[in-house]
């Protein structure tokens, strides 16, 4: 995927995502705009085609179609397990295993971390798995969502970015 066709695709799902946030659609438990969560068990089952990223370096010739195949299990209102497969900004297949934690809301946004392992990156434990725990924001509707996480820059070792996944509910 071209750079501008990559841009042009954040920029509409951001767009996307903040006309939902003034529009006030979806909150979760409150009319507040900022706010904590109540857990509350639910019973969720999303699938992901992977993601696209828009890459801070944009001089490294990363890849930013990072296509694969992924499932999350919302088993709560702020959190939900998720693992999968896809092809990294390295030109490497990279599998995840983690959980999301997402206590905050702003609007329908939840906002968390996932916390979790992940391999394939050959900066990184010789392309092993390591730990990583990456800031995620999730909007989550009737039917389908999408969660945008912000990769930080570290040194030579992590190619910072923000990754676009949108995903569908199959149950719940």
């Amino acid at each position: 995927m071209g750079f501008l066709r990559l841009l042009r695709l954040t920029v509409c799902i951001i767009a996307t995502l903040l006309g939902l946030f003034i529009s006030k659609v979806g909150y979760a438990q409150s009319d507040s705009v900022i706010g904590l969560l109540e857990p509350s068990a639910k019973n969720e089952l999303w699938l992901n085609p992977g993601m696209v990223t828009y890459h801070f370096q944009t001089d490294q010739n990363l890849n930013g179609s990072n296509w694969g195949a992924g499932a999350e299990y919302r088993f709560s209102s702020v959190s939900s397990l998720t693992a999968g497969r896809f092809y990294n900004s390295n030109n490497a297949y990279s599998n995840y295993a983690g959980i999301y934690y997402q206590p905050l809301a702003i609007g329908p946004i939840k906002v968390g971390a996932v916390i979790g392992g992940f391999s394939g990156y050959s900066s990184m434990n010789n392309g092993g798995w390591f730990a990583a725990a990456i800031p995620a924001l999730t909007w989550e509707g009737d039917w389908v969502g999408a969660n945008v996480f912000i990769i930080p820059t570290i040194g030579d070792r992590v190619h910072g970015g923000i990754s676009l996944q949108l995903k569908f509910k199959v149950f719940g």
